[in-house]
């Protein structure tokens, strides 16, 4: 898919960490993937990965940790951080989970590849934005980072209003994508979100908050639609990007 990016027009790229370890199951080294990514003009903003960080024990830490370093290798310097293997038979601690998240920045900066906080809005245990801002302000860390998306805002019920009381750096990468009313809030799926601007999503508003927050931001469109699956993927990412260019010429000047 780096290709794919490159010939759609894109900037950068979020890899997911399970194909960077195909790619050098495969055969291929962490420096030929980096020059591969290079040539084509493209910047590794971000990486999709599942290690089980919040889980009591080292063994998430341990796995995030190999994870960075891979990701260092290439050029990739954020990754990010959900409550992946988190049990759900009880509420998640998020005192203890801000603690832990701490110690994930120190090891962000040991390997220089940042852990960036992300809620699942369909998730029994961080499903809001709330939360991960509490998260957040009890790791009491400048290099605090979340990783909000317009579907997962929607599907958790964490509205939109709340974008306006953040400031400065704390959202680095936002994740664009749309949601339709063909079904209840409640029953909608990652396989249902739509391109940006195609749904009833407030688009231009939350564009609207992260430039009056200041600081750059990386729009990452992150769609999972088993319709788009069976159309050509160049088409699909060309679309993805013009629909996103489209809403952001639209904004007024700071």
């Amino acid at each position: 898919y780096v290709e794919i990016a490159s010939k759609a027009g894109y900037d950068g790229i979020e890899v997911w960490v399970r194909d960077v370890q195909a790619a050098l199951e495969a055969g291929h080294t962490i420096s030929s993937l980096k020059n591969y990514i290079e040539d084509h003009g493209i910047r590794v903003e971000n990486a999709i990965g599942f290690a089980p960080w919040m889980v009591e024990g080292e063994e998430g830490f341990q796995q995030m940790e190999q994870e960075m370093q891979m990701l260092a290798g290439i050029g990739c310097h954020r990754i990010a951080a959900p409550p992946a293997g988190v049990p759900s038979d009880r509420p998640l601690d998020l005192f203890a989970t801000g603690e832990k998240y701490s110690l994930l920045l120190d090891l962000g900066r040991k390997t220089g590849v940042m852990p960036q906080l992300e809620f699942w809005g369909s998730s029994p245990v961080l499903w809001h934005l709330g939360q991960v801002l509490m998260i957040a302000a009890v790791a009491d860390d400048p290099d605090a980072r979340i990783l909000p998306d317009v579907y997962h805002m929607f599907r958790g019920d964490s509205g939109f209003d709340a974008l306006k009381m953040l400031k400065g750096d704390l959202i680095e990468v936002f994740h664009m994508n749309d949601y339709t009313a063909s079904k209840a809030r409640e029953e909608q799926g990652d396989s249902d979100r739509v391109y940006p601007g195609d749904g009833i999503a407030p688009i231009r508003g939350i564009l609207t908050d992260l430039q009056n927050m200041g600081g750059e931001k990386v729009l990452s469109l992150e769609l999972f639609n088993r319709t788009y699956w069976e159309e050509d993927p160049l088409q699909v990412a060309s679309t993805g990007l013009s629909k996103m260019k489209s809403l952001v010429g639209n904004l007024p000047d700071i």
